[in-house]
């Protein structure tokens, strides 16, 4: 499988900084020839920074096509003729303008699939949709953080990471149906879709999601960050077994079924806080592990990465955090990501 799953396939890809260009990154890895559209001056994501751009186009080509120009409508169409799909994420209105969608392109090629990544839907408007903005506008920021304190963000692009995920399936799923056509994801969708338990629980049972100190789930308890003597602590009890195992390394008597737990939820939650307070995070994490239980120390990203050498590449001049994808006979080459216009001359056809 030296040329990946996805070899053979072509996707055109006229993305912007994370979503789009994630989403082809993805495919890229798995050995689908990515050829990324860039306008004059280069796609926007190549002036925040070198290692920013390379963190999301590696193992793609580049072309400088001026899309709105009829030679540069016409040399897409000779792409989009040879192509398996065409990827792009813009404001709805750019994408028709630029004519990006099937009906556009299947002159060129019924075959085409066209993925038209927005905030809200091709038929949603063009109202501005960051990642900070969809999940401001879809509850999440509302059930984060302390229940004391104000709404809070992630600390890294939860939105347009799952959304580039969720565009890569429906690309390969239209690709494997074998017809043409247009798929259509929003962000909007796409972080409703993964609220899924907690929407349920509202439309189905009136239960509006509550914030709960360090990050508790709503339903298992214990299952939160807890302080310790030394760090921060993240325990997941999710079942009666694993209550077991803890209480008897902690000393804790009692609560041994999850029912009890949640009823008696602050009760429990003060029993925890003060045992783990007798230890530093990292040896309670020594401890539980091989419990079975689930746990770890919080770290910081650095930390992580040093912890972690095994998901880590080099691609070019660049260290970069692996494809998360691992497939049985295949290893990515990992190329870097590649200069302005580097691929102008490629021929149209597939290579």
């Amino acid at each position: 499988m030296s040329g990946g799953p996805l070899a053979g396939v072509r996707v055109i890809e006229v993305g912007v900084m994370l979503a789009g260009p994630y989403a082809t990154m993805m495919l890229a890895d798995l050995g689908a020839e990515v050829i990324k559209i860039e306008p004059p001056g280069g796609e926007i994501s190549r002036q925040v920074s070198d290692s920013y751009f390379a963190s999301l186009n590696r193992n793609k080509q580049s072309m400088v096509i001026d899309l709105r120009s009829a030679e540069g409508r016409q040399r897409l169409g000779e792409l989009v003729a040879t192509s398996h799909a065409l990827l792009v994420n813009m404001k709805p209105s750019a994408i028709k303008r630029l004519g990006l969608t099937y009906d556009s392109l299947k002159e060129f090629n019924e075959g085409i699939v066209c993925v038209a990544m927005t905030g809200f839907g091709l038929e949603g408007g063009d109202d501005p949709a960051f990642d900070y903005v969809i999940q401001a506008a879809t509850g999440v920021a509302a059930m984060t953080g302390d229940p004391q304190g104000p709404p809070t963000l992630p600390g890294y692009s939860s939105a347009d990471n799952s959304t580039g995920l969720t565009a890569a399936l429906g690309l390969l799923a239209k690709i494997v149906s074998g017809t043409g056509g247009q798929v259509d994801v929003s962000l909007q969708d796409v972080m409703l879709s993964q609220l899924n338990y907690r929407a349920a629980a509202f439309l189905n049972d009136g239960i509006e999601p509550q914030r709960h100190p360090y990050g508790a789930h709503s339903y298992y308890v214990p299952a939160q960050l807890f302080s310790t003597a030394d760090g921060f602590l993240a325990l997941f009890i999710t079942h009666d077994a694993f209550w077991a195992a803890f209480a008897s390394e902690a000393g804790i008597e009692g609560f041994a079924t999850m029912a009890e737990r949640a009823a008696r939820r602050d009760e429990v939650l003060a029993l925890v806080s003060a045992a783990l307070a007798g230890d530093t995070a990292v040896n309670w994490q020594q401890r539980l592990r091989p419990l079975g239980i689930p746990v770890s120390a919080v770290r910081t990203l650095p930390e992580a990465l040093e912890a972690l050498p095994q998901t880590l590449v080099t691609a070019g001049e660049f260290r970069l955090v692996r494809s998360p994808i691992r497939i049985g006979g295949y290893e990515p080459e990992y190329r870097a990501a590649p200069q302005l216009d580097e691929h102008a001359d490629a021929p149209a056809h597939s290579s």
